[in-house]
């Protein structure tokens, strides 16, 4: 079978004698030459090839952006007197309590120089037990946020902080004389230094209240408890100790009460070993995919409407076994 020859152009086909000499040269043109780039060793016609071109032409590129480029100075300088603590290369490790209202965990801060640079879960925490979550790990990034507030503002420009605190000061001051309220308004505080500023404050400025207010509010829990046992609270949950585990719309591992500690007391039952040769079963009832969802054993979805037949379910179910009295409702708090 013949084979099919095909060409560029009319020129190859009628072999056209300018076509011939350019043939073995792919760039035939020639690029021409500078005066500052001009050497003896170029061509003879004042031109130069493909690769000396691109060889100028990337460090003419190159020079050109490092001259553009204000790089920022970093002085290394040595200490005259230093501190007995910091080893120039070696880290620092130092106790630390991270809590943002939501989640809370104790943590150790790895620093460098006096830099802190990461965060790791405590294992002497009877709590956490060393453990920690992705905002955790993260919350070391907002130290280094070039974006946040260096400094204190006053009616959008920028002031210091000993004018600021003399502006509250009489403004608390005079409050306080004419007796007008005086509120504080905060998320929940489990730190027993915060509390005891606070109760000084409120000591200095008797018509001073208190506020408590949380974006995530779990006050749901503690009515629900209140009416049921005649005690407001939130209880704890070992869920180390669980054979079964039953979480309707409750995102432990994630989101719901104290999820860092959850998560290692969850862990410690779903890893099999000699010590524990059986693993705990999880079930999980909720409307959309949750963490603690994706990591059940059996999970069932059901419409948020339906959450209360669940538990009601799940009650008479279990109170068949034990002996109990059944119930037909529930009240959603």
């Amino acid at each position: 079978m013949a084979t099919k020859k095909y060409w560029k152009g009319l020129e190859e086909l009628n072999n056209n004698p300018e076509f011939i000499k350019h043939s073995q040269n792919e760039f035939a043109e020639q690029v021409p030459v500078d005066e500052f780039l001009s050497d003896d060793s170029l061509n003879e016609n004042n031109g130069t090839n493909r690769r000396d071109f691109l060889k100028f032409l990337g460090f003419s590129v190159t020079a050109a952006s490092l001259a553009a480029c204000e790089t920022p100075v970093n002085k290394a300088i040595p200490y005259v007197v230093k501190p007995e603590e910091i080893t120039p290369g070696v880290a620092n490790w130092y106790a630390s309590t991270y809590y943002d209202g939501n989640d809370y965990a104790s943590v150790i801060v790895k620093t460098r120089e006096g830099r802190p640079i990461k965060i790791e879960g405590n294992d002497l925490s009877k709590v956490t037990k060393g453990g920690t979550n992705a905002r955790v790990q993260a919350s070391v990034l907002s130290l280094y946020d070039s974006s946040r507030l260096a400094g204190p503002t006053a009616n959008n420009t920028a002031a210091t902080w000993e004018q600021v605190d003399k502006d509250i000061i009489a403004k608390l001051e005079t409050a306080a004389a004419e007796g007008k309220a005086i509120r504080i308004l905060s998320s929940s505080i489990i730190s027993p230094s915060t509390n005891a500023v606070i109760a000084e404050f409120i000591a200095k400025y008797p018509t001073t209240k208190q506020v408590t207010y949380d974006a995530v509010s779990y006050s749901g829990i503690a009515k629900a408890n209140a009416h049921t046992f005649g005690k407001s609270f939130i209880p704890s949950y070992n869920f180390d100790k669980a054979e079964v585990i039953v979480s309707i719309a409750a995102d432990f591992l994630a989101n719901w009460l104290s999820p860092i500690e959850y998560a290692k007391q969850y862990a410690h039952t779903r890893k099999v070993s000699k010590s524990h040769p059986e693993m705990s079963k999880h079930f999980q009832f909720e409307s959309n995919l949750s963490l603690t969802g994706a990591n059940a054993d059996e999970r069932v979805p059901v419409k948020v409407s339906e959450q209360g037949k669940v538990a009601v379910n799940l009650y008479n179910a279990v109170a068949k076994i034990v002996g109990g009295s059944t119930v037909y409702s529930v009240v959603i708090f």
